[in-house]
């Protein structure tokens, strides 16, 4: 880690992490419904980056955490944010959706 408090991890070492089944570690999506709706990952929780003020203590700040978005620029932001509220433990999956190359999970609405 550079001058941060939180990590990048590669979409490959999220999917990696994902496929271990380590209930230690929790994974939020923060792009908007749509977005999520059109392909997301299956262990993932959605929590929008501009809800993330308002919801980020529904966030276990002593769990390790992964945060998604669509290219890695949301997400960023969001582990910002949540380093500043106290939470020690986070990753940012570089390169967001765009680079995940396994299974994701469409809703139909």
């Amino acid at each position: 880690m550079k001058n941060q408090t939180w990590s990048e991890m590669t979409s490959n070492e999220v999917e990696a992490l994902i496929a271990s089944g380590r209930e230690d570690v929790q994974f939020i999506d923060v792009r908007e419904l749509a977005e999520y709706r059109e392909g997301h990952i299956k262990a993932v929780r959605l929590i929008p980056l501009s809800q993330l003020e308002v919801r980020h203590d529904e966030i276990d700040r002593n769990q390790e955490t992964v945060m998604i978005c669509r290219s890695g620029n949301r997400s960023r932001q969001a582990c910002e944010f949540l380093a500043s509220h106290g939470h020690l433990k986070l990753h940012n999956m570089t390169g967001g959706m765009l680079n995940w190359q396994g299974k994701t999970i469409r809703d139909e609405s």
